[in-house]
């Protein structure tokens, strides 16, 4: 069974014992999580929203908040001496989907 659930405005397919990464939720390390906006279900029979299954869950547990490696932000405009150098680390939750409730 998976399901395609919304967060962070992305939508994802997940399958349970998956590892993903997501856009920073609250939340502490060993903690719970719980995705309401699930749009699709799949498996045996599938099961369609709209835009969202009614009573389909999917639980998850937050294994670890963190950041992503350093990127580098350069703004340039030629012959007029503007040059701006800038870092940016995007945070991050590593997610494992523990159960899929349709």
């Amino acid at each position: 069974m998976y399901a395609i659930i919304e967060t962070g405005g992305k939508q994802l397919r997940v399958v349970e014992g998956q590892e993903i990464y997501v856009e920073k939720l609250e939340g502490e390390q060993g903690s719970q999580v719980t995705f309401e906006n699930v749009l699709f279900v799949g498996g045996d029979s599938a099961k369609v929203g709209a835009p969202f299954v009614d009573g389909a869950k999917v639980t998850a547990k937050i294994e670890k908040q963190g950041k992503e490696k350093k990127i580098t932000v350069y703004k340039y405009k030629p012959k007029k001496n503007y040059r701006r150098k800038q870092g940016h680390r995007q945070p991050y939750t590593k997610l494992v989907i523990e159960k899929i409730n349709a």
